[in-house]
């Protein structure tokens, strides 16, 4: 299981278009998901240690981050035939049990996580209102385990400032996370 970093934010790049399947029998576009003041998309899965470090954390930091106009969205992107544990049904489990508020969607070919460069689980793409990059970062310092409660927020942080100025924090540090198992 290879540990990667995300790259530095690439400011004002804009958000990717996509249309993909949700858990919810839905399919999804990015119109569809974004919020009044901006959008936050993350690739995440179900298997990778460093998700579950933060799962019960996104979860509380996007039900917060829409009262600040921030929609956020889920994609699983990993390679389903070699990790079972991420596919869809696997997806529905999680985030049945989470109380997920956000869209979960299945990138089954892979198309999405490559046009985004999207690098590892989770990686966080922080969006303004004019749905252009403003956020590359991890979530807080945790690492495979859950970092202590009163850890800086430091994806929350960010997005509310994005939410009140629509510009991201100069100095962000990248996420690490397990890297996207690819087909």
């Amino acid at each position: 299981m290879a540990s990667i970093e995300t790259p530095i934010c690439d400011f004002n790049q804009p958000a990717i278009d996509f249309t993909l399947p949700g858990i919810d029998g839905r399919t999804w576009s990015l119109q569809q998901c974004r919020g009044e003041n901006g959008l936050l998309v993350m690739f995440i899965c179900n298997h990778c240690p460093y998700v579950k470090a933060v799962q019960e954390r996104i979860v509380r930091d996007v039900l917060e981050l829409k009262q600040w106009g921030i929609n956020s969205v889920a994609i699983m992107s990993n390679n389903v035939d070699e990790y079972p544990e991420d596919d869809f049904e696997n997806m529905k489990v999680i985030a049945n049990r989470l109380n997920f508020s956000f869209p979960y969607l299945l990138d089954e070919t892979q198309a999405v996580a490559k046009e985004y460069n999207a690098v590892c689980t989770p990686d966080f793409f922080g969006y303004n209102a004019d749905l252009k990059l403003q956020y590359r970062g991890r979530l807080d310092a945790s690492r495979k385990e859950t970092a202590p409660a009163d850890t800086r927020r430091e994806l929350f942080e960010a997005m509310k400032l994005i939410a009140t100025t629509g510009i991201g924090p100069k100095d962000q540090i990248p996420g690490m996370g397990c890297s996207i198992k690819w087909k």
